[in-house]
């Protein structure tokens, strides 16, 4: 082997090295039925939006996904697998909840177009309590109020109505930085604003909600997946917000623009 080549074999190796697992994090709001306090309104069987649906997972389809990852716990994983493969099958098929979710229009439709075999569920639920307005006003917590104020008024300029706007501008709106800084405050930040004299109820609660996040990114990290691997993550936006923080600064994952595919 000459010197020159001994060297290209090195410089190739060190990329080899040093490559990451591409992922493309989707924040989505819930579509159809969901748990959550705040539901977003949207009729996911209109002509309108089955078509701007039907965009959506053309265009993020161009990512090429080859493992899919959905805001589902793992105990449903034979549940999710089976809903998956009925899909596959045949698209009008019934397959329950997930047909009226983004893990159905969304997830299943894109995996179903890049051929994806493995569809993981990586939620994790924790009970936390989001909503300590009595406690703030017991406590005189002013700073809680301002801070609330503050953040509702962000809120207009940041999400938009997705009947208005339509589907692409609203996913285009919900992940960006600022987005995404904002649903970390509104949903788990803010509530370190609540204590009383002695004690730490509202950052005890944000760190609930931390928690419930980091146990996430560690169902994630148990996928098997390889350095070729790419890999879309479909949940909620406050979820996807937690997994830019942790994926930003990790040597093991490299984060894609959904910009790239939807604009």
């Amino acid at each position: 082997m000459s010197f020159i080549s001994i060297i290209t074999f090195a410089q190739e190796s060190q990329k080899r090295a040093n490559k990451k697992i591409k992922v493309l994090n989707i924040g989505m709001f819930h579509m159809g039925e969901t748990s959550d306090a705040n539901k977003t309104e949207y009729n996911e069987a209109s002509s309108k939006a089955k078509k701007e649906i039907d965009y959506v997972v053309k265009s993020i389809a161009n990512f090429k996904p080859t493992i899919i990852l959905v805001e589902q716990e793992p105990r449903y994983q034979t549940k999710l697998e089976e809903a998956y493969k009925k899909y596959k099958a045949d698209t009008g098929a019934d397959i329950g909840y997930y047909g009226k979710s983004e893990i159905g229009l969304i997830a299943f439709a894109i995996g179903k177009k890049t051929n994806v075999k493995n569809i993981y569920g990586i939620d994790h639920k924790m009970e936390y309590n989001y909503d300590l307005k009595d406690i703030a006003k017991k406590n005189k917590s002013t700073k809680y109020f301002e801070l609330f104020e503050v953040l509702n008024n962000k809120l207009k300029g940041l999400i938009g109505n997705v009947n208005q706007i339509g589907l692409k501008n609203t996913l285009l709106l919900l992940n960006t930085d600022k987005s995404y800084d904002f649903l970390l405050n509104y949903n788990a930040d803010m509530l370190s604003y609540v204590s009383s004299e002695k004690g730490f109820e509202g950052a005890d609660e944000a760190a609930k909600f931390y928690q419930r996040n980091l146990r996430m990114f560690s169902n994630v990290n148990k996928v098997p997946m390889s350095k070729e691997d790419r890999v879309l993550i479909v949940s909620g936006a406050t979820h996807a917000a937690f997994f830019n923080v942790f994926m930003k600064r990790s040597p093991i994952y490299e984060l894609q623009s959904i910009k790239m595919y939807l604009e």
